[in-house]
């Protein structure tokens, strides 16, 4: 036992990342198989992980950290605004720009936006829904230790990386279109810009992804072959939002990996993001 934790401490991420793998995976090898789980994938896995992996490699002072990393909210309105809005908007200019590519114009008349704001709500508090499933193992967990040893938009890209090759089950499935697994690399520039802008909230980072999936391409009218189309337009739309991040907010991704600075021997380099705790 104790050499097994010397090794998850020694090796956290590949812990983490392997397990969040397996637990997410092994419904999809079961359904495959002729015996079903109840469900193909779930979406839990990256939860479930940081809770075995924090006690193991970190102990209290893991979940202290990432507790604190949860009830992070004063970061200032217009952060929530980018969280809650920016998902939103970008569904809609990909609606906008899907109609002047041959998809009908977004109708937006039907649209319960009460509905969308339970949806919400629900996304945040429900473990086998993404946002809290992925969010506090991803963001929550494995970026600060990411950035203590790269730069964030280095961290930014084997995080998409990981977490694109994540989701491939649900390729296989049916449930998300291969146009998918590029956007999602690419989503997760902005989701590291929201982490790291306010300071490492798990909270906003959670918020945003609760809001990518309440407001969806099929609440504009958009049928399956509209969704496939706007789901192209959508990948365009990610990838001119992180190089705006990037370009326009350059301060937000020169800082050194938390590795690079000097610390005192015998302490571990702080793996909190840049403005932590203000």
């Amino acid at each position: 036992m104790s050499s097994t934790v010397s090794w998850v401490r020694q090796h956290r991420l590949t812990s983490f990342f392997v397990l969040a793998y397996l637990v997410s995976w092994t419904p999809w090898a079961f359904d495959a198989a002729g015996m079903s789980l109840g469900t193909p994938f779930f979406p839990g896995g990256p939860l479930v992980a940081a809770l075995v992996v924090i006690p193991l490699a970190d102990g209290r002072r893991g979940f202290r950290a990432l507790g604190s990393r949860l009830v992070r909210w004063r970061v200032g309105w217009a952060w929530y605004v980018v969280a809650l809005g920016l998902p939103v908007l970008m569904v809609l200019v990909t609606g906008v720009v899907s109609s002047w590519l041959g998809a009908p114009a977004p109708d937006l008349s039907s649209v319960v936006w009460g509905d969308v704001a339970l949806v919400l709500a629900l996304r945040m508090v429900n473990p086998t829904d993404s946002a809290l499933g992925e969010e506090p193992g991803f963001r929550g967990y494995a970026l600060p230790h990411l950035q203590d040893r790269l730069s964030p938009l280095a961290a930014a890209g084997v995080l998409g990386v990981l977490t694109a090759g994540w989701h491939l089950p649900l390729v296989a499935l049916g449930n998300l279109g291969w146009i998918g697994i590029p956007s999602t690399v690419v989503i997760t520039v902005l989701y590291v810009w929201v982490f790291d802008r306010t300071g490492g909230s798990l909270l906003l980072a959670m918020l945003f992804h609760a809001s990518q999936g309440a407001f969806t391409f099929g609440m504009l009218g958009f049928d399956s072959a509209d969704e496939d189309l706007a789901a192209s337009v959508y990948f365009a739309v990610l990838v001119v939002a992180a190089v705006a991040v990037v370009v326009l907010d350059r301060a937000a991704w020169h800082r050194a990996p938390a590795s690079a600075v000097d610390t005192e021997p015998g302490t571990e380099p702080d793996t909190e993001p840049a403005g932590a705790g203000r």
